[in-house]
């Protein structure tokens, strides 16, 4: 939902393509899903790009999700939009959720996928402040960040604290889910970016380094609240005086190398150290936090208890989803690969021809990402129909 590729998130959407590495990273999203087989047949995938259709689930009815090869083909002219990856989906097409409407690549499925999860995103809707984006109504040029438990997306200036800019850190859990998992704060207090909080209202929001004591009551986050409007993730939960000072700060060796292993619970011992973290806010950690987490029996039942068990798979990542999307050729090694057995006219001849078919293709691409369109496999073989009927020699340049 960020406008851009963010490496301290991790986040990106098909919006504003630019450049080549905007392009890449869109691809990165959609390389690692299968264009053209339902997923279904996949079970549960451990994650997946998903998108929904307003015109077959529209907002009010039983939201569904659709993986990459429907979106294209079964659902091609519908009002569908994006919402980046999802943890452990299975596709929804045809299913209960669609009525009459039939999969055309796998038209045997359950009425129903019991193990997915929804949230108001299906419906279009975003962040605590349930609005939906790109917001017409709003005029804060304002990024979106999503939250790897949850999956949902936050406005940044809703996220009750300071948006750490890092290129140490990746991924970014927001408040109401540290408190689903609270033993995550202690682990916080070690291991994440220390907090900066926002207080105060919008016209007069000041900046509080939490490793000094506050007096103010910093835990009610009033910086997106109007007349309390909106339901926010950022109240202040079990907030007690004594929990108001945050961890000393740290280093960036103790922040990517984490606390000392022992043989015993890791949880337990970070106990003992101190000082506690100021509950509220968002927590931004380092790309490795997750290899830091106790792996002890109790520590895994927690981790169950609170529906977070994937947080010990590094392989659920994002940026792991999208490091695999990025081993898929855009065509470059193919193009070194031609060019070492040319010579040098048909060298210039080649790159001529492969630098117009980027800028052609980057252009037709750009127009589907602004107008917020799924390109589907017809539109690609009408580009390149199109393609083929300008095609023309490239005047004699002298060579």
């Amino acid at each position: 939902m960020s406008e851009t590729q963010d490496d301290t998130t991790g986040t990106v959407s098909l919006r504003d393509l630019t450049d080549q590495d905007e392009l890449r990273e869109a691809w990165s999203v959609l390389a690692g899903s299968d264009p053209e087989h339902c997923s279904y047949s996949k079970g549960y995938v451990k994650r997946q790009a998903v998108f929904a259709c307003s015109t077959c689930t529209p907002t009010g009815a039983d939201p569904g999700g659709l993986c990459l090869a429907c979106a294209n083909k079964c659902h091609d002219g519908h009002d569908i939009f994006e919402l980046y990856t999802k943890r452990h989906f299975r596709c929804d097409c045809g299913n209960d959720k669609f009525g009459d409407f039939k999969c055309q690549l796998s038209p045997t499925k359950d009425g129903v996928n019991l193990q997915n999860k929804y949230n108001h995103n299906f419906n279009g809707r975003y962040c605590s402040c349930d609005r939906p984006y790109p917001d017409a109504d709003d005029q804060v040029d304002d990024e979106m960040i999503q939250c790897i438990i949850c999956e949902d997306w936050y406005h940044t200036r809703h996220l009750c604290c300071a948006v750490v800019d890092s290129e140490e850190l990746q991924e970014m859990v927001c408040e109401a889910c540290m408190n689903k998992a609270p033993f995550l704060w202690t682990y916080a207090a070690h291991v994440a970016a220390a907090p900066v909080i926002k207080v105060g209202h919008p016209e007069e929001e000041v900046e509080v380094n939490v490793d000094e004591p506050e007096e103010k009551d910093a835990g009610k986050c009033e910086a997106f609240r109007n007349g309390g409007e909106g339901s926010s993730s950022c109240q202040n939960q079990d907030m007690q005086p004594e929990n108001r000072s945050a961890a000393c700060k740290r280093t960036h060796q103790e922040m990517t190398d984490g606390p000392v292993k022992t043989q015993g619970c890791k949880l337990k011992e970070l106990l003992t150290r101190g000082p506690d973290r100021a509950r509220e806010g968002a927590v931004f950690w380092p790309y490795n936090w997750r290899s830091q987490l106790c792996t002890c029996v109790s520590c895994k039942r927690a981790y169950v208890k609170s529906e977070v068990q994937f947080l010990l798979d590094e392989s659920d990542t994002v940026l792991a989803y999208e490091n695999s999307g990025r081993t898929q050729p855009l065509g470059e090694d193919l193009l070194m690969s031609f060019l070492s057995s040319m010579d040098h006219v048909q060298q210039l001849e080649l790159i001529y021809h492969y630098n117009d078919l980027k800028t052609e293709l980057t252009t037709f691409l750009q127009q589907y990402a602004i107008e917020e369109k799924v390109v589907t496999a017809e539109d690609i073989q009408q580009f390149f129909e199109g393609l083929q009927s300008r095609k023309r020699r490239r005047p004699n340049a002298g060579y």
